[in-house]
């Protein structure tokens, strides 16, 4: 992968590593609404790629793969940064589900069903799958959960490392153990898909196949399980921040 000079062949890596963007594109359009394009951040990731290339230094023990991953998805990141491609509907949507999984769970003392949560909201239950696929792109936790307005860009809030998180101390203790908690009580079919999407990796067609449903059905699902770990989330950040 290097020319007779030393140098990094830039055009056999961009061959090599080009599926690599595509996935890594197609695995972050499934938490994205309709309106933004897979060609669009495969584009975009082509660029972080080519700037992989350019920044990259061989070190002992370093891999080009890692690192290339980290500028593809930062470039991504960066260009849906440009954008608010959230709508206000769907964090409404997500914000009136997480309050109606919240108070089903402290009632029922466990997790409700789909059908609860849709009485809860008095909304049919098509329409709540409506409701769920409108929060799609929906993430665990930002900090402006743990305030009272609603300005602010989302992708900030959303996909900022961890460097730039205000809450990544709390994530590192008590939330940390939290989420590990919450993800436990998770119906299983969602504890389940959330395996195979995070860790994984597999798109939301690939889950669709392992479980036997369709696609937007998985991205319901996902979006539900987000809700309900959110409603337990924002519960455990409240009481370690008082």
């Amino acid at each position: 992968m290097y020319t007779s000079a030393g140098v990094i062949d830039k055009q056999q890596h961009l061959a090599k590593f080009a599926p690599l963007v595509k996935r890594i594109a197609h695995h972050m359009i499934a938490r994205l609404p309709g309106s933004v394009e897979a060609d669009d951040l495969i584009q975009v990731g082509m660029i972080g790629l080519m700037d992989a290339l350019n920044r990259y230094e061989e070190m002992p023990g370093a891999q080009f793969e890692t690192y290339a991953q980290q500028r593809i998805r930062g470039a991504m990141l960066d260009e849906l940064r440009q954008m608010d491609w959230l709508p206000r509907g769907a964090r409404r949507n997500m914000r009136q589900i997480e309050a109606a999984i919240s108070a089903l769970q402290q009632r029922l003392g466990r997790s409700p069903a789909e059908t609860e949560i849709a009485a809860e909201l008095g909304v049919s239950i098509d329409d709540y799958h409506h409701m769920l696929l409108d929060a799609r792109g929906a993430q665990l936790v930002h900090y402006e959960d743990f305030t009272d307005g609603e300005d602010g860009n989302f992708l900030e809030r959303n996909c900022a490392d961890d460097s730039a998180d205000p809450l990544a101390s709390l994530l590192d203790g008590d939330l940390r153990q939290a989420l590990i908690g919450a993800i436990g009580n998770l119906p299983e079919r969602e504890k389940t898909l959330m395996g195979l999407y995070y860790e994984q990796e597999l798109n939301f067609k690939e889950i669709g196949a392992v479980l036997g449903v369709s696609e937007s059905r998985v991205c319901q699902i996902h979006s539900q399980a987000v809700a309900r770990l959110r409603a337990r989330l924002k519960e455990c950040a409240w009481t370690s921040i008082a």
